[in-house]
């Protein structure tokens, strides 16, 4: 018996990151980080989104359409432990006990904030998705059966995630809206490095709102420079 699922994008999310690098490692995290749900032609009608204007919160599955392809079960075998930046990118930890990318079907889960329902489209905030992220199925948040304030975090409730103070020139403020700025700091703050680099001096690039963001990072401070 052939048991293998065979899905496709019901819909594409959009953002103003254009890159892995930046995006935030669990949804909830930026929560002013704005984006999009465009549904393909088949499912943008209202009829598919009546009654999802009376919920906050959706749950996403999608595809890491960025992460390299495993072709084979040998492959896939290989790789069944990962290193979570939480644990500062050395130690690893079962696949299954983490949300790592690099996963056997290369699918990613997110509860996201409903900010309005228009034009067939769910503009959401605070989602952990690049721009062009293909989504497969949008099911609704219910916190009478999803939420579990109580439950274990593993290896998330013994460490703290460390966050910086960011600091930008005021020429580079003013390139950007309001919002924007404040999506900008959120980002920067929780340290879009891998969390094995430590070098002070050394410069990153992370594309943003169509500008090219420079930044370096010294200790706890996130410096943004101008290049």
């Amino acid at each position: 018996m052939n048991c293998e699922l065979r899905i496709e994008p019901i819909a594409y999310f959009h953002s103003p990151l254009t890159s892995k690098f930046g995006v935030p490692r669990q949804s909830g995290l930026v929560e002013s980080l704005r984006g999009r749900v465009v549904f393909e032609p088949a499912y943008r009608r209202e009829e598919a989104l009546r009654g999802l204007a009376d919920f906050d919160y959706v749950w996403l599955i999608w595809g890491f359409s960025r992460v390299e392809s495993r072709s084979s079960r040998e492959s896939r075998v290989e790789s069944l432990t990962v290193r979570p930046p939480r644990l500062g990118g050395n130690e690893r930890i079962g696949v299954f006990a983490s949300r790592s990318p690099f996963r056997p079907n290369g699918l990613g889960l997110s509860c996201v904030r409903i900010s309005k329902i228009e034009n067939c489209e769910i503009e959401l905030l605070g989602a952990d998705l690049m721009d062009g992220t293909p989504i497969y199925d949008v099911k609704p948040y219910i916190p009478y059966a999803d939420a579990h304030p109580e439950a274990r975090g593993g290896f998330t409730d013994k460490r703290e995630w460390k966050v910086l103070k960011v600091e930008i020139p005021k020429a580079i403020q003013l390139q950007f809206t309001k919002e924007e700025l404040q999506t900008l700091t959120e980002i920067l703050s929780l340290d879009p490095r891998p969390h094995y680099h430590d070098d002070p001096n050394r410069v990153y690039g992370m594309p943003f709102a169509g500008r090219d963001i420079k930044f370096r990072v010294d200790a706890d401070r996130c410096i943004v420079v101008e290049r």
